[in-house]
């Protein structure tokens, strides 16, 4: 689970989590990707393979773990060493080893950071090595956040939707009405629902907009919105049409016109909005449909809380970037990586992980188990929206990262903050933004 603004885990209960989880593994579980001789083939012909897994939570990490050691204890000849890896540190860390020569063979990782690996050759084509039944299990509409040029370089097996957090007591005393994965608001009523629900909290949204990007890219599809254009030539271009600026500007309204969205939280991260929505300051907050665990284990007792589907344009669709799997190209036994990977994502085994993480798995088998259908904690709500997750809009796009950096994130912060206005913003967005575009496609 990364920050449900696309961001990494940053806060200090995560970081704690992170460390707490950490030390319950074997020392040697956690060493770093050590040199080739961590695969090699040994005397009585062992294969031992690497697996660099990012999962940081307590369930998470028992759930793959055991998983891992129930398939050594089935496969002794082909043995995997787990490798506990960091979100916060997984982009640099894989470039210095890939470059040294000593990446691991199993890599656990992000779609939306994967397009530089697999256009640079870094990452296996996974496409010859697939399963049947894993090729289909998973959905096309899943298997596009993972393909690069044709080719399939990773596998998405956790997915998220951004849904709304919601305070169940103040959205019945405001009387705005409930919306359902079968009847969503659409982004007026939202506009209107919060207006609604500022009279009876300081502010009806808190947006967390520390990473304003994603979010805000990924809301977009639901109105049409693309920014990235991909040419005939395979060239990119980035774009600011008036479908990709009703969700800015909504939010920026709601931040400087109608008062309705809180100004503080622009700087936060998710985890940062919690304590002031458990006080009551604000009654909705739209993140991560893994943010469940937080206020399961956080929120005070009594509080009343639900989950709410994010609001709709022309459709429900949203973008995401899935947890991936991919194997690097320098392993010499990609077929006993891909067993692993197809044995990690069985549908009992995907289910598990799914729940570790509080996520969907993007497997249609295990999607469809009553684990993942009950009302508690509002997994149904979850599972109702997977059908219209998409490709987040900036996949596959090369220098996309620099682009976000260097271009989006502050002109998107100054915007919303309310400091420059939407038409200085598609300035900054597409033509500072193509420059940056331009020097990936040379």
């Amino acid at each position: 689970m990364r920050d449900g603004n696309g961001a990494l885990p940053t806060s200090g209960v995560r970081r704690r989590s992170l460390l707490a989880a950490a030390t319950a593994l074997p020392a040697a579980a956690l060493l770093p990707g050590c040199s080739s001789g961590g695969r090699r083939r040994s005397a009585d012909g062992r294969i031992t393979l690497r697996f660099q897994s990012l999962a940081w939570q307590r369930d998470s990490v028992k759930a793959t773990t055991h998983l891992v050691a129930e398939w050594n204890r089935r496969h002794p000849k082909v043995q995997v060493r787990y490798v506990q890896g960091s979100w916060t540190t997984v982009h640099d860390q894989l470039l210095t080893s890939f470059e040294g020569g000593e990446a691991p063979d199993i890599i656990h990782d992000a779609s939306d950071d994967l397009a530089d690996f697999a256009y640079g050759g870094d990452l296996a084509d996974l496409t010859p090595l697939l399963p049947q039944r894993l090729r289909q299990d998973i959905p096309e509409q899943s298997w596009q956040t993972g393909t690069f040029n044709g080719r399939i370089h990773g596998v998405p097996f956790l997915q998220e939707p951004r849904v709304l957090l919601a305070n169940r007591g103040l959205l019945r005393r405001s009387g705005v009405r409930i919306p359902t994965p079968e009847h969503p608001w659409t982004w007026p009523e939202f506009q209107d629902a919060a207006q609604r629900l500022t009279r009876g909290a300081e502010h009806g949204v808190a947006w967390p907009l520390k990473e304003p990007v994603s979010a805000t890219l990924n809301l977009a599809l639901s109105t049409g919105g693309q920014v990235f254009h991909r040419h005939p030539d395979g060239t990119v271009e980035a774009r600011f049409d008036a479908v990709d600026q009703v969700v800015p500007r909504l939010i920026h309204d709601q931040v400087n016109v109608d008062r309705s969205a809180s100004r503080t939280t622009l700087g936060m991260g998710g985890s940062d909005t919690l304590p002031g929505f458990f006080a009551g300051r604000y009654a909705m907050v739209p993140l991560g449909f893994s943010y469940r665990q937080q206020l399961v284990q956080q929120a005070p007792e009594g509080f009343d809380w639900t989950v709410l589907p994010a609001p709709r344009g022309t459709g429900l669709d949203q973008g995401v970037s899935p947890q991936t799997l991919s194997i690097a190209e320098d392993c010499p036994y990609k077929e006993e990586a891909m067993a692993f990977i197809d044995f990690l994502l069985r549908p009992p085994n995907m289910v598990r992980l799914a729940l570790g993480d509080w996520m969907l798995p993007t497997g249609q088998e295990a999607l469809a188990d009553p684990a993942l259908r009950v009302a508690r904690h509002d997994w149904a709500t979850g599972t109702a929206l997977a059908g219209s997750l998409r490709s987040a809009p900036a996949q596959s796009v090369r220098g996309y990262p620099e682009w976000k950096d260097k271009v989006a994130t502050p002109g998107l912060q100054e915007y919303y903050s309310g400091a420059i206005d939407l038409d200085t913003l598609r300035k900054r967005l597409v033509r500072d933004g193509n420059l940056v575009l331009a020097r990936y496609q040379r």
